[in-house]
C-alpha cells in the first residue's frame, strides 16, 4: 500500500495533478495517518495554497504522533494565515494540548471556541474536557462537563478519571456510579484510582463486581489491579491473573503488563517468580530493569540486585533515581556499607543524578542498620534539603537498635513536629526509655499521649478467602464468630505448649 501511495504521488507530479489543492491534500493526509511526517510536511510546506482541511490534516498528525509541541506552533501559524479553524481542527489541538499538559494554550483555544462560530459537538465537548481533566483543572472540567447538553460514556470516565487521579475517591464514585452505560474504560479508571490511592482492598473489590458484569478486563486494568494485588501481598489472585487472562485469554504481554506482572510476584514475596518472568521477556525497558532490582532488593538478595545492575548497565540502560533506590535498598538490607557510599557517591558524578531525600533516606537507613548512627546523623544534619520522615524514621529504629538514647529522643522530636498523632512514633520511644529503666520518662511520653488523644493503633492481620479480604485486628470481639476464633486459637497455643514441653498428646 505505501508504494503504491508513492506511486500514485510520483504519477501526479508527472501529469501535473499535483497542483490541485484537493490532490494535494490526499497526499498530506495520505503521509500523515501513516506517520510520515516528513514526507507529509514536505507536500505541505511546498503548496501555494492551503485550505483548513490541509492544515487540520498536518496539525493531526503532529498531535497522532506526540508531536504536540509542531502541532501546537501549526495552529499559531494556521490562526496567522486567518484560516477558520473547523471542529476537527480544534480536537486535534486539544489533544496536542492534553498530551502536552498545556493548560495556557487549551484556555485559549477555549477561548477562542467561545468567539468564533464552531460547532459544538459532542466529540469537541468531550476534547475540551478530556484537557482540562489531563490538565488537572477540575473546576473548569465540571463546568464545561455541566453545559454539555449530551453526554456519553467518556464524557462520565472523563470526571471518574479526574476526580480519581486528584485522589478524590468520593467523587469519582459518585460520577461512576450514575454513569448510565459504563463499558471497560470507565470501570478500568474508577479500578486504577483506588489502587493509585492505597485503596487496594476497594480496587480488588470493584474488579471483582466488573468481571461479575460479564466484562473483560483489558491492560490498562490488569496493570492496576496487578499493583494491587501487590500492596495487598495478594499471591493467589495475583497468580490468577496471570494463568487465565494471559495465558488463557491470551490477553497480548506488553512491556508494561510484564513490567506489572513482575513488580506482584516480587511484593508479594515470590521472586522466583518475578525472574522467571523477567527471564523470558524479549523486550524489555527500563521500568522492567528497576522493578525486579526493586524485586531482589525488597527480598533481600541483595547481591542478586547488583548483578542485575551490573547487566543491565552491560545492554546499555542508563540508571535513572529509582533504580539507584532500589541498589541503595538492597546494600541496606544486605548491610553493604562500602557499595552504597559507592552508588550514593557516583550517582551525580557518574550518571548526572542528584540524590534526592530518599536516597538520603536510604544511606541513613543503610548506616543506621549496621550501627553507624553517628555517621547516619551526620548524614543528616548535611543534606541539602529538608530530612523528610522517612530519614528520622530510620534514624529512630537504628537508635532502638543501638541504644542511642539521645539520638533516638532528636529523632522522635523531630518527627513528631511534623506529625504529632504519629501514635508509632510515641510507642518506640516509650519502648527505647523502658529499655534503659527509664520509667519517668516512660510515664511522661504516655501522659503526652492521653493529653493529645492519641491512641495506639491496634496490631492486625489480613487474609484472603475466596477473593475477599478478612482483617483481624489484637483483642478484636466485632466478629460474629469470634468466640468460635479465640476457643481455636486457646487450643492451638495449648498444643504448641505441649508440644515445646515433649508431653505425648494422644497419651
Amino acid at each position: 500500500m505505501a508504494s503504491q501511495g508513492e506511486s500514485v504521488h510520483s504519477l501526479a507530479r508527472k501529469t501535473g495533478f499535483d497542483s490541485k489543492l484537493l490532490v494535494r491534500n490526499g497526499l498530506v493526509h495520505f503521509y500523515a495517518v501513516r506517520g510520515w511526517l516528513n514526507h507529509a510536511r514536505g507536500v505541505f510546506d511546498e503548496m501555494p495554497v492551503k485550505d483548513v482541511v490541509t492544515w487540520t490534516t498536518m496539525i493531526d498528525g503532529y498531535a497522532a504522533c506526540n508531536c504536540s509541541d509542531v502541532a501546537m506552533e501549526l495552529f499559531g501559524l494556521m490562526l496567522e494565515g486567518d484560516v477558520e479553524p473547523n471542529e476537527v481542527t480544534l480536537i486535534a489541538v486539544l489533544s496536542a494540548c492534553s498530551d502536552k499538559g498545556d493548560l495556557g494554550m487549551g484556555k485559549r483555544i477555549h477561548e477562542i471556541m467561545e468567539k468564533k462560530n464552531v460547532r459544538w459537538g459532542l466529540s469537541l465537548h468531550n476534547a475540551l474536557l478530556d484537557m482540562y481533566v489531563k490538565c488537572g483543572c477540575l473546576v473548569a472540567a465540571r463546568e464545561v462537563f455541566d453545559r454539555m447538553e449530551s453526554r456519553d460514556v467518556f464524557s462520565w470516565t472523563s470526571m471518574v478519571n479526574g476526580y480519581a487521579k486528584c485522589g478524590d475517591l468520593e467523587s469519582a464514585r459518585r460520577f461512576f456510579e450514575q454513569t448510565p452505560q459504563k463499558n471497560v474504560v470507565c470501570w478500568s479508571a474508577m479500578i486504577a484510582g483506588y489502587s493509585q490511592n492505597d485503596k487496594p482492598k476497594d480496587s480488588l473489590k470493584l474488579f471483582h463486581e466488573m468481571l461479575g458484569e460479564g466484562f473483560v478486563p483489558g491492560e490498562h486494568t490488569l496493570v492496576s489491579v496487578l499493583s494491587a494485588c501487590g500492596q495487598l501481598s495478594c499471591f493467589s489472585l495475583g497468580h490468577w491473573i496471570h494463568q487465565y487472562f494471559v495465558d488463557q485469554i491470551r490477553i497480548p504481554m506488553s512491556v508494561t503488563l510484564t513490567n506489572a506482572i513482575i513488580d506482584m510476584y516480587a511484593k508479594c514475596g515470590s521472586i522466583d517468580s518475578a525472574t522467571e518472568v523477567f527471564s523470558a521477556m524479549s523486550e524489555r525497558n527500563l521500568v522492567s530493569w528497576n522493578s525486579i532490582i526493586a524485586g531482589y532488593a525488597a527480598n533481600g538478595r541483595a547481591k542478586q540486585s547488583i548483578e542485575v545492575f551490573d547487566k543491565m548497565r552491560c545492554m546499555g540502560f542508563e540508571p535513572d533515581d529509582i533504580t539507584f533506590v532500589s541498589l541503595l535498598t538492597a546494600c541496606s538490607h544486605g548491610g553493604l556499607v562500602s557499595q552504597g557510599k559507592e552508588y550514593f557517591d557516583t550517582m551525580e558524578r557518574k550518571y548526572g543524578i542528584k540524590p534526592k531525600k530518599e536516597h538520603y533516606a536510604c544511606m541513613i537507613d543503610l548506616l543506621g542498620r549496621t550501627g553507624l548512627v553517628e555517621e547516619a546523623y551526620k548524614l543528616i544534619k548535611n543534606m541539602p534539603m529538608k530530612p523528610c520522615e522517612a530519614s528520622w524514621g530510620a534514624l529512630l529504629s537504628a537508635c532502638r537498635k543501638h541504644d542511642n538514647v539521645k539520638l533516638a529522643t532528636l529523632s522522635a522530636s523531630n518527627l513528631l513536629s511534623s506529625d504529632p498523632e504519629d501514635s508509632g512514633v510515641y510507642v518506640l520511644l516509650a519502648n527505647i526509655w523502658a529499655n534503659e529503666r527509664k520509667w519517668g520518662d516512660v510515664r511522661r511520653v504516655r501522659s503526652l499521649m492521653r493529653d493529645k488523644g492519641v491512641k495506639k493503633i491496634p496490631g492486625h492481620s489480613l487474609i484472603e478467602i475466596d477473593g475477599e479480604f478478612k482483617e483481624f485486628l489484637v483483642a478484636d470481639e466485632s466478629h460474629p464468630q469470634s468466640g468460635e476464633i479465640y476457643r481455636v486459637l486457646d487450643e492451638i497455643f495449648l498444643l504448641s505448649k505441649l508440644e515445646d514441653s515433649g508431653c505425648d498428646c494422644d497419651s
